[in-house]
């Protein structure tokens, strides 16, 4: 029997996207797919958190006084709007690389953001807590999904959020978002998404069952080539985000 992992890196994910790091604010280079991405992830983020919380969604900073991790947050395309709505963000990633570009944009933009190369189960275990968690695009790249997913539950707040956005395994994402994205279309560089460390809702449930984490919803999120943007769908088969939370 192979001996369960102790870290959630996956250090040939790590060294994919730190030969790319440079791209991460380019909205026509590698990362454009997460650009057009971005709007109807933030407006979900958004709409959500003023629910939960009970804030305004009109106001300047909604999002004042709550402390927020991006984990796994790149270059930080999360982390500098969350910023801007008044959140106490911490951005971390396990590439040093990702980090340093953050960092620079965050001071090139004048935002205070606490950017950490470092990894889930660090925080964890360093007793770090927060009322929202942005897990985006994450959770299909690393080492152990069931580890990873606990520790991130792990920092969940009593009656705070973490949002999960990834993409199902199934034959229609294998056709879409690896043949049609990757190697026909040429949106993302070849070999961002393995196919076999795709993940499936209900491997998510499953994974959060021992937490103490409640699945709220799920939603899909679908690409509309006639406009060139994402939108929310009932469809799960491809890309797909799951609400969660602690009472």
């Amino acid at each position: 029997m192979a001996e369960p992992k102790t870290s959630t890196v996956d250090e040939a994910e790590v060294e994919r996207f730190s030969r790319i790091a440079a791209e991460w604010w380019d909205p026509t280079g590698k990362f454009r797919p997460l650009h057009r991405f971005n709007p109807v992830r933030l407006q979900y983020i958004r709409d959500k958190v003023c629910a939960h919380f009970g804030r305004d969604p009109n106001a300047v900073k909604p999002f004042d006084g709550l402390r927020l991790l991006d984990i796994g947050c790149g270059g930080g395309l999360l982390s500098e709007p969350m910023t801007r709505l008044g959140a106490d963000v911490v951005g971390a990633d396990a590439s040093q690389t990702n980090i340093e570009v953050a960092k620079i944009h965050a001071a090139e933009t004048g935002l205070a953001i606490d950017y950490r190369a470092t990894t889930a189960e660090a925080l964890a275990d360093a007793d770090e807590r927060f009322d929202v968690i942005l897990n985006m695009e994450v959770v299909e790249h690393v080492a152990d999904v069931d580890l990873y997913l606990r520790k991130c539950a792990e920092m969940v707040k009593p009656g705070g959020l973490m949002f999960i956005a990834t993409i199902n395994r199934t034959l229609k994402a294998y056709a879409l978002a690896i043949v049609g994205a990757e190697q026909i279309l040429r949106w993302l560089p070849k070999g961002t998404h393995q196919y076999e460390k795709l993940v499936r809702p209900e491997e998510i449930d499953r994974a959060l069952e021992p937490t103490g984490l409640t699945v709220i919803e799920r939603t899909g999120v679908s690409y509309n080539p006639l406009t060139d943007n994402w939108v929310r769908t009932r469809d799960t088969d491809v890309n797909y985000m799951v609400l969660t939370g602690r009472a």
